[in-house]
């Protein structure tokens, strides 16, 4: 029951914040006070505003907001996520561009399951659309998801990605960013030793936790500082009576988002107070800088416990798939096993998350895999966000995961491979 009633706390809080903004903004908004000539009113106003939208958005997934796209004819066609499949904690959805033909490129961009939505992701979505048939892992909020559907940790998380990658065909070119390049590196491994027909054409890895321990960052000093014990005493807490997954033991996005706020508290305060003064000046819109990051920032999702703990202790105290140990289903995952799947990782050199050399450890573990299927870039000048949503994404990486996908996908697969299929 504690850990109920800080869920519900931490609700209560935003709820009441929100309360508080909506409130004061109608206040001030009142016609008899537009006779008085008091600047505070208008400050209160959109002090109000800014307040009611930033806790508002906590609790709201964000939309995709994908709506068309332009193709190589010159024209605008209209894009529909369809989901195709569907499963208890995350759905692979295909972005349909409708009305164009069937691109070649088939590309699973996997999303991180890191306390953000997949929609995290839309910039990078919208520059792969028109040259690639995409299709994206969209994880679902576990506050929602019935305590009966059972648990949800990286075993499971990289089961899921088998299953997905099945049933897109081994023509299938991944893109895994972020929290789900350890686990797409093994994903990828299982099948490639149980079932070589299913897995990938080539993936790509982008700013991953291969191996934490190459590059050390506060990431990583965190994971080793604290105790399991301490994690679950301080982060874990029960999902309240008003969502579905009542009673589920869950890492709270609210928490979460305290977290990432207080890294940099400085800054975010001054872009909120910027941000409250240009609303009073009548500079603001539902779509400037500030409310499209942060309508984006501030929604966040709950992560299952058995997640979140499976991956401090797994992946970044105990190193499982940096040292070749890592275990699915009882079955021991060997990463030497790919021996024909092109892998690529991308790093960037001011990554002050996954830090150069944490990614790139993926490539020493393909023991299997010729260096004619391997490839790495190094982006100079850029940190975590812009290897996969920035300028030098568009400009530089993208290009060059577009060019390393072509150059292995017309390759025919091994006969050694095609005899064990």
């Amino acid at each position: 029951m504690r850990q109920m009633a800080t869920y519900d706390l931490m609700e209560t809080f935003r709820n009441t914040n929100q309360w508080l903004g909506a409130t004061a903004r109608t206040m001030a908004s009142y016609p008899a006070f537009a006779a008085i000539p008091n600047p505070m009113i208008g400050w209160m106003a959109a002090w109000g505003e800014v307040t009611e939208r930033t806790f508002e958005r906590m609790v709201v997934k964000p939309d995709w907001g994908i709506r068309t796209v332009t193709c190589t004819d010159g024209r605008d066609h209209v894009v529909e996520p369809t989901t195709v499949v569907e499963k208890a904690f995350g759905d692979l959805v295909h972005f349909q561009v409708v009305g164009r033909p069937t691109k070649e490129r088939k590309v699973l961009l996997v999303a991180p399951m890191s306390g953000h939505y997949a929609t995290l992701l839309r910039s990078t979505a919208v520059s792969l659309l028109p040259d690639c048939e995409l299709y994206v892992t969209d994880w679902k909020n576990a506050r929602d998801i019935p305590v009966s559907e059972g648990k949800f940790d990286i075993e499971d998380y990289t089961l899921y990605l088998m299953d997905f990658m099945r049933a897109l065909g081994p023509d299938t070119n991944v893109i895994a960013v972020c929290q789900p390049a350890p686990l797409t590196l093994a994903a990828t491994a299982y099948l490639a030793e149980l079932e070589p027909a299913a897995q990938p054409r080539t993936m790509t890895l982008i700013g991953g936790p291969i191996d934490p321990n190459a590059t050390p960052t506060d990431v990583t000093d965190f994971g080793h500082r604290v105790t399991m014990g301490q994690l679950e005493e301080t982060m874990i807490q029960r999902v309240g009576y008003k969502y579905a997954g009542v009673g589920r033991a869950v890492y709270p996005g609210l928490l979460q988002l305290a977290s990432f706020m207080s890294m940099n508290a400085e800054r975010h305060s001054k872009a909120f107070s910027e941000q409250i003064l240009r609303v009073t000046r009548g500079e603001a819109s539902d779509y400037d800088a500030h409310n499209r990051f942060y309508d984006e920032y501030l929604a966040v999702m709950d992560m299952t416990a058995e997640f979140y703990l499976s991956t401090v202790e797994r992946i970044f105290k105990n190193g499982e798939i940096a040292s070749n140990n890592f275990v699915v289903n009882g079955h021991k995952v060997d990463i030497g096993k790919i021996t024909d799947v092109a892998v690529m990782t991308v790093e960037g050199a001011n990554d002050d998350i996954s830090a150069p050399g944490q990614c790139v450890a993926a490539l020493g573990l393909c023991t299997g895999l010729p260096d004619s299927k391997k490839g790495q870039h190094l982006e100079p000048g850029a940190g975590h966000y812009g290897i996969f949503a920035g300028r030098s994404w568009r400009s530089n990486i993208r290009p060059l995961v577009l060019d390393f996908i072509d150059r292995n996908s017309t390759a025919p697969r091994k006969a050694a491979n095609s005899n064990a299929a």
